[in-house]
């Protein structure tokens, strides 16, 4: 095993024990919430839309339509909040991060481990997320299973650009702007609940820019069946530019925050 492999696992294994004191505090924000938008959206609001007709979803149920968009939006939720006050909270309040640059650690290190339980609030979240749109009926098929790996890679996506802005910040007003102009647009904008087709023309491409869109589209495809190789493979490419040029800035920002 390499050494930064090992130092990323042992920062890791850091917050994973922290997280084990914590983990009660996210239960709402992280599987309450979500299941509540399933509920009220999938199926109250869906009874409605099933009514007049699914002609314009494809002939799915609007459970099955929104499912999976939901699921990819939770993950980008539930990684921008591990990316934003965590982060500031090891430079400026807490200063952990300080205290692992004493020892042999690596700011890139530390970045890595940061990621990498990042990555484990995702994946489990999600994990039960999709145990409970299984249960409700929201899967169109089981490829629907693969929207999970789907899911993680956009929160990651979103996770390490956001990491990279936060730890540049040196209050955390500047997190407002992220939730207010990041998060809910993507959120409200992605094609989670509607085709982004309806939109405005001057407005639909912005939803192609965010990297949300990308995993809501791969994920519903994925859940409905209608997967098509070569979108599929840029979807999953431009989710993972978003994630290794995010992730380069959030070390080399670190490492000039830490160490010059």
């Amino acid at each position: 095993m390499s050494v930064a492999v090992e130092n990323g696992l042992r920062q890791f294994d850091y917050w994973l024990t922290v997280y084990k004191r914590t983990w009660k505090g996210s239960l709402v924000s992280s599987f309450l919430l979500p299941l509540l938008y399933l509920a009220a959206m999938g199926i109250g609001l869906g009874s409605f839309v099933d009514g007049n007709g699914t002609g314009a979803l494809g002939g799915v149920s609007y459970l099955q339509f929104i499912a999976p968009g939901l699921l990819a939006a939770t993950a980008l939720q539930i990684a921008v909040g591990e990316s934003t006050y965590p982060v500031m909270g090891g430079i400026r309040w807490h200063k952990t991060y300080f205290s692992m640059v004493a020892t042999p650690l690596r700011p890139a290190d530390v970045m890595y481990g940061q990621l990498a339980f990042i990555a484990f609030r995702v994946l489990t979240t999600c994990l039960v997320f999709l145990a409970v749109i299984a249960a409700f009926g929201g899967l169109g098929s089981a490829w629907g299973l693969l929207a999970l790996p789907v899911a993680l890679l956009t929160g990651m996506a979103a996770s390490a650009p956001v990491c990279a802005v936060a730890v540049g910040l040196d209050n955390d007003a500047g997190f407002a702007m992220i939730f207010r102009f990041g998060v809910i647009p993507a959120f409200l904008f992605s094609g989670a609940f509607f085709p982004v087709s309806q939109l405005p023309n001057w407005i639909e491409w912005l939803a192609y820019v965010s990297p949300l869109w990308h995993g809501v589209e791969l994920s519903r495809d994925l859940s409905l069946s209608t997967v098509e190789v070569l979108p599929a493979l840029g979807n999953l490419a431009y989710l993972a530019a978003w994630f290794a040029v995010g992730t380069w800035f959030a070390v080399r920002r670190l490492h000039e925050r830490l160490i010059s």
